[in-house]
């Protein structure tokens, strides 16, 4: 019980990409729903734990490189890990073998679903805190992103602070417009793009998509 309140509290930490959180839990519930007492149960749930805490809460705290799984990778390759968690845990056949092709099938639900669809917040929104902002969505022949033109003073500056802090870094400029990136993902990239356009002094429209 223990393990599973533990486990219910790391996904809730997975705001921007709560289904993938919520997926996650599945395989730390089977584990409990059909271990056997003992040490290696007990081991092998903290082995699941420290797995499900993995694949969620660097990407929440902002943290970007290779060794930050992309939220993708909490269906496919999550699952397919844990699966090999509990069997060497168990060392017999079970129902958590099933997460392996559960965890593909989802997978491709999930790029089918989100195809052509605007990017979450991705580390971009809410923006600086100081600055006013007013949000939109716009589309082309190359998918969807959003949009938001904030205005205050030194908007573009700030919105450079606000990026670096959260680890993403400059790139080479988008057709003359200042661009910021951050990647994620341990086998499967995922590189949220932002494009800082200054407007004015005291206003900028900033861009951000996912390559």
């Amino acid at each position: 019980m223990a393990l599973a309140v533990a486990a219910v509290a790391v996904a809730a930490f997975s705001r921007n990409d709560p289904f993938a959180g919520l997926f996650g839990l599945v395989p730390v519930l089977l584990w409990c729903g059909t271990a056997r007492a003992g040490r290696a149960a007990v081991v092998t749930g903290l082995v699941l734990l420290a797995l499900l805490a993995w694949f969620v809460l660097p990407r929440e705290l902002d943290l970007a490189g290779p060794w930050v799984p992309a939220a993708i990778e909490v269906y496919w390759l999550h699952t397919t890990l844990a699966a090999v968690v509990c069997a060497i845990g168990s060392r017999r056949f079970g129902p958590w073998l099933l997460l392996v092709p559960a965890g593909f099938v989802v997978t491709a639900g999930v790029l089918v679903f989100g195809w052509q669809q605007a990017p979450g917040d991705e580390g971009v929104a809410p923006g600086p805190a100081q600055l006013r902002m007013a949000e939109e969505i716009d589309c082309g022949s190359g998918g969807c992103w959003r949009a938001a033109v904030a205005t205050g003073d030194d908007a573009a500056g700030a919105w450079r602070d606000y990026l670096s802090a959260r680890n993403f870094t400059a790139a080479p400029e988008s057709h003359g417009v200042p661009l910021f990136c951050r990647t994620t993902g341990l086998l499967v990239n995922h590189q949220v793009c932002v494009r800082v356009r200054p407007l004015a002094a005291d206003s900028a429209r900033v861009e951000w998509y996912v390559e």
